[in-house]
C-alpha cells in the first residue's frame, strides 16, 4: 500500500481527534455538511463586508452630494 493510501483524514471536535476515514456513511455526511455550511458562512460575511462598505459609500456619496447642493 502507497503512503497516500495509509494516511487519514483528522477531523477534530470538542478537541477530540477522530478520523474521516474510520467514520461510517452517516458521519462522514455531517462533516460534509458542516465543512460545506462553514465555507457558505465565510462567504455570506464577507458578501455582507462588501455590502456594508458599498451602503457606506453611497450614504457618503449622497451626504457629500447634498452638502454641496
Amino acid at each position: 500500500m502507497s503512503k497516500k493510501q495509509k494516511e487519514k483524514t483528522p477531523v477534530t471536535i470538542d478537541d477530540k481527534e477522530y478520523m474521516f476515514e474510520d467514520m461510517n456513511e452517516e458521519q462522514q455526511a455531517y462533516v460534509n455538511h458542516i465543512a460545506d455550511l462553514d465555507r457558505k458562512i465565510q462567504s455570506s460575511q464577507f458578501n455582507l463586508q462588501q455590502l456594508a462598505f458599498g451602503k457606506d459609500a453611497f450614504v457618503n456619496s449622497l451626504k457629500e452630494s447634498l452638502a454641496t447642493a
